[in-house]
This record gives C-alpha cells, sequence and structure tokens, in this order.
C-alpha cells in the first residue's frame, strides 16, 4: 500500500470531509480524493461515501480503517527507528488525556521533552475516559493519561493517586465539613459530567451500593460545576481537575475517603516507538516529582 493514499484515507475518515482532510495534509481536496480513489480502485471496493455533507465510511472502509492505521503506525515506527540509528531524533507521539492532566500535568513534560526533542511532534487528545480509552484501543493514540481500572488493555504505568472530593454550593449545609457522606448522594441531586457518566465516579459508587439521584449530566466538567454555583445541585470529581479553577463553590473530601490513580497506558511498553519511549521516560521523571 502506498502511505500517501493511506494517509488519504485516514484522513478522510477521521475528519469526514475531504476538504478538512485536505487542510490536514496541506494537499487540495481533489488530490485527496484522486488518492482514495485509486486506493479503493486497488482493493476493488469502495472504502467513503459521498454525500453532500462531507464522507462516511462504507462497511469494507470500517473494517480497513484498524488496518491502515496500524500499517501507518509501524512505518512511522520504521523511520524513528532508523532516524535513532543515524542519531537523529525525529517522531511523532498523540497522546489521549483527561484535560485536567493536558491542563495541570502535560505542559511542563512537554515543554521539557520538546527542549531536548525539537523535532519530535506531539499531539494532544483531550476527552472524558470512556474517549481515552476508545483512541487507545482504535490506534489513534500512542499514548493514554487516564485513570487505572480493570478495563485497562495494555501496559499500565502509574504515576500518582488523586483523593475524590464533593463540589457543593457555598449554602450548602456541608460546604464548611470535613468530609461529605457518599450515602448523600443517593438523596441530593448529583450534576454527573463526562457525558453523563463519569466513569470514576461511578465505579466509586457502585463499589458502595449508591445509586445516585442525577438530575442533570453534561458533557465537560466545568459545565458541572457552574450548574453547582447557582445552586442546581452537587457534583462529585477527583481533586486534580479543580486545581487553579476559580468558581464560587465549596471542596470537601468525600467519605469514606477514596482515590483514584491517574497513569499512563501504552499498548506495550516493549514496542512502543523510540519517540514514545522517550517521552514515556520523560513522564514519569517530571510527574513523579508532584
Amino acid at each position: 500500500m502506498e502511505s500517501s493514499r493511506c494517509k488519504a484515507f485516514l484522513a478522510a475518515a477521521e475528519c469526514g470531509s475531504l476538504t478538512k482532510a485536505a487542510e490536514r495534509l496541506n494537499y487540495t481536496a481533489s488530490g485527496v480524493s484522486q488518492l482514495i480513489s485509486a486506493m479503493e480502485g486497488d482493493f476493488g471496493f469502495l472504502l467513503l461515501k459521498r454525500t453532500t455533507r462531507g464522507v462516511v465510511l462504507t462497511a469494507e472502509g470500517e473494517k480497513m480503517l484498524p488496518a491502515v492505521r496500524a500499517f501507518l503506525s509501524q512505518e512511522n515506527r520504521v523511520h524513528e527507528l532508523a532516524a535513532n540509528i543515524n542519531g537523529l531524533d525525529i517522531g511523532l507521539i498523540n497522546i489521549a488525556t483527561y484535560s485536567s492532566i493536558a491542563t495541570h500535568w502535560l505542559p511542563k513534560v512537554v515543554a521539557a521533552f520538546k527542549k531536548k526533542y525539537p523535532k519530535i511532534t506531539v499531539n494532544l487528545m483531550e476527552g472524558v475516559r470512556q474517549e481515552v480509552l476508545q483512541w487507545m484501543a482504535e490506534g489513534r493514540a500512542d499514548i493514554g493519561f487516564t485513570s487505572g481500572g480493570d478495563d485497562i488493555d495494555g501496559d499500565w504505568v502509574p504515576l500518582a493517586d488523586d483523593r475524590m472530593i464533593a463540589i457543593l454550593p457555598r449554602d450548602h449545609p456541608l460546604a464548611n465539613a470535613e468530609s461529605f457522606p457518599l450515602e448523600r448522594c443517593k438523596h441530593e441531586g448529583l450534576i454527573m459530567p463526562a457525558m453523563g457518566k463519569d466513569e470514576d465516579v461511578m465505579t466509586m459508587l457502585k463499589k458502595y451500593g449508591i445509586e445516585p439521584n442525577i438530575v442533570y449530566s453534561t458533557n465537560e466538567s466545568f459545565s458541572a460545576w457552574a450548574l453547582v454555583e447557582n445552586g442546581l445541585g452537587i457534583s462529585i470529581t477527583n481533586e486534580l481537575i479543580v486545581n487553579g479553577w476559580i468558581c464560587d463553590v465549596a471542596k470537601v473530601p468525600v467519605s469514606p475517603p477514596e482515590k483514584i490513580t491517574l497513569g499512563m497506558i501504552l499498548p506495550s511498553v516493549k514496542h512502543a516507538s523510540p519517540a514514545v519511549k522517550r517521552f514515556m521516560k520523560y513522564a514519569v521523571k517530571e510527574l513523579k516529582k508532584e
């Protein structure tokens, strides 16, 4: 397979548009279309269905997409290895991460890493836990920063524990308390971020047999806390994400005390590219200082 055709197909599949794919690759839209058409001609079936709104994968395209991602990833590793042998430090690292980690941890890690390896490109993809795991499973990311759990598929590198806290309105009866009993989530209105299903929170509540009284759901944690600030309910989250965030709410540790472990997931540390291995070492070195 020609890598230029594969890159055109992958970009179009991820962008849902030939025009946006062309912008990503610095091609013309017609050039992207020709590359994909040539690839379809070689395979003998259509990969994309053209519509007035853009492009969508055909059933055959859905089946081919993971293999194309794997092919391009392996090609990238070959180029990195050759450059490494020649004493050059180049490469591409796609990182899937929580927004809180992207905000509070990764800037200093990336800054230190880029100072040493300026020719290695680092891309960040921010999402909630289920999105991070999905991007890792699809091969769209080389490293995932998320919380641990039994559903982790790959090599897990723990970095730090982060305690769970309740976000309460300032006039809440427990706003100045030493702790917030999780049992109260059965009756108080709970505002649930992460597309209405924060897996860290749900796993914790399930541990104690608590069925939460969810009154609102949001995509972003910041939206949930704005609702809390206006007295529309309470929320539960990990402490890292609220660091440096300005909002007139109370932050109270939950009771019983609970924490999550944040860390890195890789498909395989042993088979990771040279660039990914370098970044992983930098991340461990910088974040263990916390």
